[in-house]
């Protein structure tokens, strides 16, 4: 099961992105004061953290769409499924002009190479997900999206799309940096030229982190290369595009991310002293109980795997994310 070693100190390249990632984000989280009253809803992990490793693109819809600040308050109001973007004291509906500039400024974005995209949480433009919507009768329900949102995730439905809110939960936050650097990752296969042999080489390189989210959707993407020569380049492309974002929206688990570091873990058990052996399978137990964070197995995997160069190992992006990836883990 071990790999062979090479003679070589150096592991070879990886494939991750080494331009800064750009990511479109709602502006009041960075502290420009746009929202109806003249204020901002600045976020300090976003602004102070996520904002020393990404290169944001700030938009507010509102203030774009010509409603000026400060204005009126907006909602959503009417049926399910049939909202309208209004007024909360004139009625004056905005849901028009709001789709036009939506679809204008998705446009636009879609030529700026995002690797993700921050909202801000309950906003009637920006909310992702429970929005609140009034109807004509009865109290407000929480099922409405965001008539910019819902545009934006239309037009970019491989995008990964986060609300500001969610980024305090620790698996939320983890989930959302590992899309957004997959996400630039498969962007920069598709943008070579989304060959067959490419896509081999993509494929074999996440089998690990797609694991770790969704068994299901690796064998199906593997069936999918398997029979790629079915396909044109882009059409493979975007299949494949498609099902690998599908997988890691669902949740990786400590249950599969402890199957995946013991998987890793047995490459390694021809190379390990006895010490060795008993120090990284604590480390293991300890992450499997929930007592340290993936990051430290996740460390010690690595520095074992480049010391003793173990080739199939050496170009997993699980093990290997982007330097700036793992220092926001470290934060996760």
């Amino acid at each position: 099961m071990a790999g062979s070693r090479r003679a070589r100190a150096e592991p070879r390249s990886r494939p991750v992105a080494e331009a800064p990632l750009r990511i479109g984000i709602s502006s009041c989280l960075l502290g420009e004061e746009v929202r109806w009253d003249g204020g901002h809803k600045r976020d300090v992990y976003i602004k102070d953290l996520l904002g020393r490793f990404f290169e944001w693109v700030p938009v507010c819809p509102e203030l774009e769409v010509g409603m000026g600040v400060p204005r009126e308050p907006i909602h959503l109001a009417g049926d399910a499924g049939k909202e309208r973007l209004v007024g909360v004291r004139s009625g004056k509906d905005w849901t028009a002009a709001m789709q036009r500039y939506a679809r204008r400024r998705v446009r636009q974005m879609e030529q700026l190479d995002l690797s993700g995209y921050l909202l801000k949480k309950d906003s009637p433009s920006c909310g992702m997900e429970r929005v609140r919507v009034y109807p004509a009768r009865g109290p407000a329900s929480r099922n409405g999206v965001g008539a910019f949102a819902s545009v934006l995730m239309a037009g970019m439905p491989l995008l990964p799309v986060e609300e500001e809110g969610r980024l305090h939960d620790p698996a939320l936050r983890e989930n959302f940096i590992e899309r957004v650097f997959a996400y630039r990752r498969l962007q920069d296969w598709m943008t070579g030229g989304s060959t067959r042999s490419g896509l081999v080489a993509f494929h074999t390189a996440h089998k690990y982190l797609l694991l770790s989210h969704s068994p299901r959707h690796y064998q199906e993407l593997g069936r999918l290369v398997a029979a790629a020569k079915r396909y044109s380049p882009k059409r493979l492309g975007e299949l494949y595009a498609r099902l690998f974002m599908e997988a890691l929206r669902i949740p990786a688990t400590v249950k599969r991310h402890s199957n995946v570091l013991q998987h890793i873990a047995g490459f390694l058990k021809e190379h390990l002293g006895p010490d060795e052996k008993q120090e990284l399978q604590g480390i293991l137990d300890d992450y499997r109980k929930g007592w340290i964070p993936l990051v430290v197995p996740l460390t010690l995997l690595s520095h074992h795997v480049n010391r003793h160069q173990i080739d199939y190992i050496l170009d997993q992006a699980y093990l290997h994310p982007h330097p700036k990836e793992l220092m926001l883990l470290n934060h996760a």
